[in-house]
């Protein structure tokens, strides 16, 4: 019943920055881990980066030291932070939910994150 609504997706130029917000509900959000995946067209669905519920954080190479990941649990959302945006970085964005082994199948809203040269 984990509900997702992300927001802040955008066209922008490449060195460009950009912040991704998802807002979550229907669950205990503190002991949940968060994460943010990507689906470029034609590619398949990419874990980006994630949270653990105690805020450690964990990011895919290719976007190591350009995003950050964080959370604010008393606001219940989870937030991307990107920087030094590239046009491989286009794709849709999503946020999900886990806790133990498994991720969420309610996927939200995603936004389309689009860089240009």
């Amino acid at each position: 019943q984990v509900q997702l609504v992300e927001s802040g997706g955008a066209l922008v130029q490449s060195g460009g920055s950009l912040r991704l917000s998802c807002v979550v509900s229907g669950i205990i959000f503190i002991n949940f881990n968060m994460g943010w995946f990507r689906q470029a067209p034609g590619k398949e669905r990419q874990l980006v980066a994630w949270i653990t519920s105690g805020g450690y954080t964990h990011y895919n190479d290719s976007v190591k030291g350009r995003f950050t990941i964080s959370r604010d649990n008393a606001k219940k959302t989870v937030y991307l932070q990107m920087s030094s945006l590239r046009p491989d970085d286009t794709a849709v964005y999503y946020c999900n939910a886990k806790y133990g082994k498994v991720w969420s199948n309610n996927w939200g809203q995603g936004p389309q994150v689009t860089v240009s040269s």
